[in-house]
């Protein structure tokens, strides 16, 4: 900020301050001490106004604002050039620092003169990668499929999990629309361990072309019932539209990515079709909108969000989530 805006902004901060402060004390000034059944001699609407004084209680908050007001301004950094009073950040060597803390350009041992939310994060980040850094690299070490047998570990990942995952997967892992159940055996790009782990470093990008306007209205009623078909699927809109050209039609174009059986390619993210498994709905409606839109479903990429010891661990829990055996 330039030295004008700097002023500006201190002069208008502070005037506000001064004026709010007279204001309070010169009207407590001249107000009488005592009640009285005296009138200012206004009506609003049939209502007359006592002329007694504010309550002192309420003269009081007002008086705590200012002092609240005046001592942030002192201990906290943000009028002009003014550090506050409050300690700034000692960092101890460089590779302690977060990409934060790089971009302020601190050398060694330098204290960052003044206190500020970033450098707050920065402190609290690294005491709890001091503290719970080994935990986590210990881990790290381990095989998924052993971490998911440790009772500590599990609590650790659901505490992950619960953090960064649960709010498109669900809290109990179980999916939703547009969002895979992870809690079964269908995996879209497999189930493996190191495969889990995989997915949630690199993310995903599902890749379900449109295809309105290659096969038009027809061919999508017709692959929708043939492909509603391979998992049993059967209404009389099925029955109105016809399977056999919608097979020919799949055989195609479809069975590229879905396999010529429908069984699906985990390598391509593919779902298999044979199954009772629909992440976007399996409805005549909601297999046509698939065929005719497409789907892009993204799973974000949490590597360099949690780093590698973290998504381990995270793995390892997602991996539990499928080894349980199924509720009878």
């Amino acid at each position: 900020m330039t030295t004008f805006w700097n002023w500006y902004v201190t002069i208008l901060v502070l005037g506000t301050i001064l004026a709010m402060a007279l204001l309070i004390f010169g009207t407590r000034k001249g107000q009488r001490q005592e009640s009285t059944d005296e009138t200012v001699g206004h009506v609003f609407d049939g209502v007359e106004e006592f002329d007694n004084p504010m309550p002192k209680w309420w003269f009081m908050l007002f008086v705590a604002t200012i002092i609240f007001a005046v001592g942030y301004l002192v201990l906290y950094p943000g009028l002009g050039n003014w550090k506050g009073l409050l300690p700034g950040y000692d960092y101890l060597d460089n590779e302690a620092k977060t990409p934060f803390a790089a971009s302020v350009q601190i050398a060694d041992g330098e204290r960052n003169a003044g206190w500020t939310g970033v450098h707050q994060w920065e402190k609290e980040m690294a005491k709890a990668d001091a503290q719970y850094g080994p935990i986590f690299a210990k881990y790290a070490a381990m095989p998924i499929e052993q971490v998911a047998q440790d009772e500590q570990a599990l609590k650790m990942g659901g505490r992950l999990f619960a953090s960064n995952c649960s709010v498109c997967h669900g809290s109990d892992a179980k999916g939703a629309y547009g969002f895979p159940n992870l809690t079964d055996s269908d995996w879209l790009y497999g189930g493996e361990p190191e495969t889990i782990k995989t997915t949630i470093m690199e993310g995903r990008q599902a890749a379900m072309p449109a295809w309105k306007d290659n096969l038009g209205e027809e061919g999508i009623k017709n692959v929708s019932a043939y492909v509603r078909g391979l998992s049993g699927l059967k209404t009389p809109e099925d029955i109105e539209a016809d399977p056999v050209a919608g097979q020919e039609i799949y055989a195609t174009n479809c069975a590229v990515c879905h396999g010529a059986e429908g069984k699906g390619q985990q390598a391509m993210g593919a779902p298999n079709l044979t199954d009772k498994t629909w992440l976007y709905g399996s409805s005549f409606a909601q297999v046509q909108q698939t065929l005719r839109y497409g789907r892009n479903g993204r799973m974000p990429a949490q590597a360099d969000f949690l780093g590698n010891d973290k998504v381990h661990l995270l793995a390892a829990y997602v991996y539990s989530l499928s080894q349980k055996p199924a509720e009878q």
